[in-house]
């Protein structure tokens, strides 16, 4: 155990008291000669947020002295929120005149307000301390003056502008999208003050749009000159020194199913039968880190990157096109090398055992999900002559994956079914159609087969007591499933067990009851937000949602970081190369390399959603006055949300509803005509009209139909 890590853990003990530092290194029997380390170990502590100094030079952690740290999450109305690292923490909400200067995603330091707290039923307080700026380069229009201008900033949570000097206008031009760099840092009542450091283009021409939303995220699809420096030395083909010592599958029958437009395509299947009956299943994965080697450019570009990005238009890939789309790419064909897990499975669902293997393998084909789907739901008689060499071996493929299905059912596993949409944009970026998109059997076939795999290493490696990355859900907070508990009761349902220790087979039940109800969107979403945040961890702590006692992410190394360096941790394991002096190494960066992923993940998922929504909302805008059919997604006290049936939700205002005073009800979330006492409901069905769409604000506006 580190001195840091003996000094946290000492600052918790519930009889610690804030100490000197004078006082804590008598008491770790620190030398005085180390007294310059110690004092720049705790200052750095504090930089950290793990400790906290007090104006009487005392140190303490922040939970036991009625502080929280984390980032600050705000929203556009000027309030926000403070969320820890730490899941067991709960947020705190900070009103808009104790800000105090922070900006959106600034890691801060928030005096609790019990008090208020008790009055308002939630914990409230105040910022006291900014840690670490987040938005050191803002992304904005600007707008000019005589001697000055203003960058007024894309992303609505940043909701002042910042004031540009004459002299760092740097020659933008009203109109432009510009990348501006903050030198001076609001206070009080005082705006930012900024310096144009990059013009994009203007906000009206074809792309810029897009560049914006990468330029906020950080995100870019060039790669570094040194990575592609030692890119070029990785070849075109597999050569036959490379399959030397491997398992030989060229003949074993594999396919890859994957989207139409797909080209990383790092997973691949078979399936067989045993001569007990049970199923073979072998799962496929790209060996990539036989192409990326631990602590080179490459990896080290892939860390920071931490997965590919899947914008609207466009993908940025975690590794070069060179890696993604060809070499660890498993194109049909072609030999690729494999890391290969076979797994024995009942016709429970058990895995009775399995086998991890570096291999060799030829994908037979390439198929897509549309039409493995169309074999199996349609009967398809063109494609089943076109691949009837492939059919029992899909019809296998369904009969384990329902098999597979029903054992996670039968544990509690929670399956939340919510529509997704594709955006079609025609060659300038132009949102033309949205197609609701339809998770078939095939898109089944392949997330069970994946699930199952990632489930079967995780266990196998957390009973080796090897240092490894886990996928972890924790479970929910009892305080927000009461919440919970507290609404879906309006619909007259009730979660069982609340109040003894939650299980995920509680909240199933309840997703099969509100199935084809009004309500069963609202239910959705507002279970969702009550669970915690999948993500990345040292240890193995769970998946709630899964109803997993462990858990990994193993088979998408072209697009995910963990998944690439559990490849490496396997394969020294198999390969017998892991020995005291590594695991000591491993167990220091399991953690980083779990927490840089969880980070980078959900800048990829903002960056992803901000793309989708920008291109939904200029699909709307061009369709003013067009009526749709739509359900109430959500009701609030200043308006309805509606949404349609391409999955683009839009609000009506309290204002536009003019044939009654309305009254909101929190407690049953309706909306009440004071006079006529007509009810909206959330799942009624209505007829809307387009009204107003604001491209800059993300915001639809929709009216009433006939």
């Amino acid at each position: 155990m580190t001195i840091k890590e003996k000094l946290l853990e000492f600052m918790y003990k519930k009889a610690y008291n804030p100490m000197l530092e004078e006082e804590l290194m008598d008491i770790f029997g620190i030398d005085r000669s180390q007294g310059n380390f110690f004092s720049d170990l705790l200052d750095d502590m504090v930089r950290e947020g793990l400790i906290i100094e007090t104006r009487k030079k005392r140190y303490g952690v922040p939970e036991r002295m009625g502080l929280i740290v984390g980032r600050l999450q705000m929203h556009q109305k000027g309030y926000g929120f403070v969320v820890s690292d730490k899941p067991e923490v709960s947020d705190v909400f900070i009103p808009a005149n104790l800000i105090n200067g922070a900006m959106n995603n600034d890691k801060v330091i928030a005096r609790k307000d019990v008090a208020n707290g008790e009055v308002w039923k939630k914990t409230e307080g105040e910022i006291i301390r900014i840690l670490e700026r987040a938005n050191v380069k803002v992304i904005g229009v600007y707008e000019s003056s005589k001697n000055f201008g203003f960058v007024i900033p894309d992303d609505p949570k940043i909701n002042v502008d910042i004031f540009i000097h004459k002299d760092d206008i740097n020659r933008a031009k009203e109109g432009d999208k510009v990348v501006c760099e903050i030198i001076k840092w609001p206070k009080t009542r005082r705006n930012p003050e900024g310096k144009i450091i990059e013009i994009i283009g203007h906000k009206d021409d074809i792309g810029v749009d897009i560049l914006s939303i990468m330029r906020k995220y950080g995100l870019t699809p060039d790669f570094p000159k040194k990575v592609e420096m030692e890119i070029k030395k990785i070849p075109n083909e597999v050569s036959e020194k490379e399959k030397t010592g491997r398992k030989d599958l060229r003949d074993l029958t594999i396919v890859t199913i994957d989207g139409a437009d797909a080209k990383d395509l790092d997973d691949a299947i078979s399936i067989g039968r045993l001569s007990n009956g049970n199923y073979k299943l072998g799962v496929h994965i790209a060996d990539v880190t036989h192409y990326v080697k631990e602590g080179t450019a490459l990896d080290r570009e892939a860390l920071g990157r931490g997965n590919s990005t899947y914008l609207v238009d466009r993908v940025i890939p975690m590794l070069p096109g060179k890696l993604s789309n060809g070499i660890c790419s498993l194109n049909p064909k072609v030999d690729r090398l494999a890391l290969s897990v076979f797994m024995e499975i009942n016709n429970r669902g058990r895995v009775i055992n399995h086998e991890i293997v570096e291999s060799v393998i030829n994908v037979n084909e390439r198929m897509i999900y549309e039409d493995v789907s169309d074999i199996l739901e349609n009967e398809d008689k063109d494609l089943k002559n076109r691949y009837s060499q492939l059919l029992k071996e899909f019809k296998m493929m369904e009969e384990l994956c329902l098999i597979l299905k029903k054992h996670r059912e039968n544990r509690g596993a929670i399956n939340f079914d919510f529509p997704e949409a594709r955006v079609i944009l025609d060659q300038n970026g132009k949102p033309i159609d949205i197609v609701k998109y339809e998770r078939r059997i095939a898109d089944q076939i392949i997330e069970e087969f994946m699930l199952v795999c990632n489930e079967t290493i995780a266990e196998h490696f957390y009973w080796q007591n090897i240092p490894f990355i886990y996928r972890v859900h924790e479970d929910p907070d009892l305080e927000k499933l009461e919440e919970f508990n507290e609404f879906i009761y309006n619909f007259g349902y009730r979660l069982k067990g609340i109040n003894i220790e939650i299980h995920p087979k509680a909240l199933q039940d309840l997703l099969k009851k509100v199935k084809g109800s009004k309500e069963e969107r609202l239910i959705n979403t507002l279970m969702l937000r009550s669970l915690k945040k999948a993500r990345y961890a040292g240890e193995s702590l769970g998946h709630f949602g899964l109803a997993a006692k462990h858990y990994c992410h193993f088979t998408a190394p072209i697009r995910r970081y963990p998944d690439l360096e559990i490849h490496r941790i396997i394969k020294e394991t198999i390969n017998k190369k892991l020995d005291a002096k590594r695991i000591s190494c491993l167990k220091a960066v399991v953690h980083d390399i779990a927490e840089q992923s969880s980070t980078r993940e959900r800048i990829a998922e903002e960056a992803e959603r901000e793309t989708e929504d920008l291109k939904k909302v200029e699909y709307m805008a061009d369709r003013i006055g067009e009526e749709y059919d739509g359900i109430i997604s959500g009701i609030t006290s200043f308006g309805i949300f509606v949404e349609l049936d391409n999955t683009i939700e839009g609000l009506i205002p309290l204002s536009y509803l003019f044939d009654d005073y309305y009254i909101y009800d929190s407690k049953k979330h309706i909306l009440i005509g004071e006079v006529r006492k007509k009810i909206y409901r959330i799942g009624d069905a209505v007829k809307v009209k387009v009204n107003k769409v604001d491209i800059a604000q993300r915001e639809i506006d929709f009216v009433l139909g006939d």
